[in-house]
């Protein structure tokens, strides 16, 4: 499982800190503080970045949005972003509006605040493109990850990193190697974000990863997986086996 990467761009130590230690405790990965315009760049390029956190007003000038101006026009590497602030400047509020931030806080901010302003503003830019969320609306689904809340924040799953799926009625049992995620959500719509090259059923409770295959026993109905999780592999699916480059 991976944690949601966030960068800050805070230029008041005192502040910064605070911001760290907040999204630090509930379990975010903290993976730049940028003090200035450059390092805010020099961080976003060579970072995994999920989300970031900017200071409106960088050494008394307003640099974080020249910051989220520029990011807006990279493309493929559009993040979601907060502005956090001090200032009760109109005209610069109304400027720092047409950069389409998710989310806007003023100083001084209280962990409540921006915990919730995180989860919301990752939902809402998920929400822009190809995501479902589940029927509890506890999580964000996209083409690469799942977002799952686990007590006050999002936890950060891989697509890639599942190693089955378990079906039970409305729930769906998410097993990784590490870790296992229940979320309410059909089968039917699981099955929707699934890469159908990548996922298939076994059994009428089972989706299994290709990749995370280890050994096919047909005679058993078995199929032995990544971190030896065993599946059902039920006679209604078993043309799944032609799907499998099998050399004789």
């Amino acid at each position: 499982m991976d944690k949601i990467n966030v960068l800050i761009i805070e230029d008041t130590f005192d502040d910064s800190d605070a911001l760290t230690k907040v999204l630090l405790i509930n379990d975010y990965n903290v993976v730049g503080v940028a003090t200035t315009f450059n390092e805010a760049l020099t961080s976003f390029y060579n970072n995994d970045v999920d989300i970031v956190i900017i200071d409106v007003f960088l050494d008394g000038k307003t640099d974080g949005i020249t910051f989220a101006e520029t990011i807006n026009a990279v493309p493929n590497k559009s993040v979601p972003f907060l502005f956090l602030t001090s200032s009760s400047d109109r005209e610069i509020f109304k400027r720092a509006k047409l950069t389409q931030p998710f989310g806007f806080l003023l100083k001084p901010f209280n962990e409540l605040e921006i915990l919730y302003a995180l989860e919301m503003a990752i939902e809402k830019f998920n929400n822009q493109t190809n995501v479902f969320l589940s029927e509890e609306q506890n999580t964000v689904i996209t083409g690469e990850y799942l977002f799952v809340k686990k007590g006050k924040t999002l936890k950060k799953v891989r697509i890639d990193d599942i190693v089955y799926i378990e079906v039970e009625e409305r729930y769906c049992n998410i097993i990784t190697e590490k870790e296992k995620f229940v979320i309410l959500i059909s089968l039917t719509k699981i099955l929707k974000i699934l890469d159908s090259t990548k996922f298939c059923r076994t059994h009428r409770n089972h989706i299994i990863n290709f990749e995370k295959i280890i050994e096919i026993v047909p005679t058993d109905n078995l199929i032995i997986l990544a971190g030896n999780h065993r599946v059902t592999l039920s006679d209604k699916y078993k043309n799944v086996i032609k799907k499998i480059r099998v050399l004789k």
